[in-house]
């Protein structure tokens, strides 16, 4: 059972939520980066999680029609069968997606999956992402009711992110400000619309300074401590403790004690793209450079065709991706914690 049912999916959650440990949520834009995420997890005897953003899932959908839904469909069932080899567990999660995507995106994949569910299987991916961050709360909340009911009715967790979280990803661009802070009025707003799991299961990705991409350390002021106010403020005015399931946006660049304070506040996912896209691109490069008269005909030479076989430096890209994937479960405390 590689590909986590819906019933396991929620057990890995709580297990992390109990256990203080988060899973890497990887991002993947190939069936590559899927066998050096697969490897990682693999290697640190972690489970995880694999997602795909829509620029990756439009990339995955060929540059021809370049669609969405085509490219996650045919890697999430790729993911069926190579994952089996694996003696791990994942899920399958889509990343950001915003609005003006929806019915390009999210909407037809929560429609596959209610069909399949309905013939008696699995949905095909166990969670998908809403940012509704560039819209106002009450609008973001109001969209994330109706996922949520259609996400449930198909056994699928959803992941909210109710305000912004700096820097840009894939399209979606807020300004590095002090509104990168979510408030405790926000997430009491965020209950009473949503629920506390009554109406389905959420993720929550709240904002504690968090940004996209890569920034250098001062740039960015995290609060993660800023989470434990977030759940005591809901806790007292529902009665249920630690009452959300957080997610961890924007992490490239956090220190070991800030990715600690976060697990302890209720972080079970963290989201890694800028680093793990670098450890794949920086082994070819090296191999480029190292290789340059055989990766190129120079000079009127044939160059050198185990050099530029794209089985050769990608190896090496998996690799380099593999090992980045395991020092991110060893940070998040969810290596050697893989399900039985």
């Amino acid at each position: 059972m590689p590909i986590a049912t819906p019933e396991v999916y929620n057990e890995m959650l709580d297990r992390a939520k109990a256990g203080k440990f988060a899973y890497p949520a990887i991002n993947v834009t190939s069936s590559q980066t899927l066998h050096a995420a697969l490897r990682g997890f693999a290697e640190a005897e972690s489970d995880g999680i694999i997602q795909i953003s829509t620029g990756g899932a439009e990339f995955l959908g060929g540059q021809h029609n370049k669609d969405m839904v085509t490219g996650a469909v045919a890697l999430a069932e790729f993911a069926h069968i190579v994952a089996a080899k694996y003696d791990i567990t994942v899920a399958l999660h889509t990343d950001h997606c915003p609005k003006d995507k929806l019915d390009g995106y999210v909407r037809p994949l929560l429609d596959i999956s209610a069909e399949r569910v309905k013939a008696g299987r699995n949905p095909l991916f166990q969670s998908h992402m809403w940012d509704g961050s560039a819209e106002t709360l009450a609008d973001n909340l109001a969209i994330g009711q109706e996922l949520l009911a259609k996400a449930a009715a198909a056994k699928i967790i959803l992941e909210v992110e109710i305000t912004p979280t700096g820097g840009e990803e894939d399209g979606v661009s807020h300004e590095i400000n002090d509104e990168l802070y979510t408030s405790v009025d926000d997430a009491i707003r965020t209950a009473e619309a949503l629920g506390l799991g009554e109406k389905g299961r959420y993720l929550l990705a709240a904002s504690f300074g968090n940004v996209h991409g890569v920034y250098k350390p001062g740039n960015v002021v995290l609060r993660p401590e800023l989470l434990k106010d977030l759940q005591a403020g809901v806790a007292e005015k529902f009665g249920k403790a630690s009452p959300f399931d957080f997610v961890f946006h924007g992490g490239s660049g956090s220190t070991a004690e800030e990715i600690a304070t976060a697990l302890e506040n209720g972080v079970v996912k963290m989201n890694l793209d800028t680093d793990t896209q670098y450890a794949f691109t920086r082994p070819v490069a090296d191999h480029m450079f190292k290789n340059y008269d055989g990766v190129l005909k120079v000079d009127g030479e044939v160059g050198k065709k185990s050099t530029y076989d794209p089985r050769t430096w990608g190896k090496l890209a998996e690799a380099g991706m593999a090992t980045r994937v395991v020092e991110a479960c060893a940070a998040l405390r969810s290596a050697g914690t893989k399900l039985k």
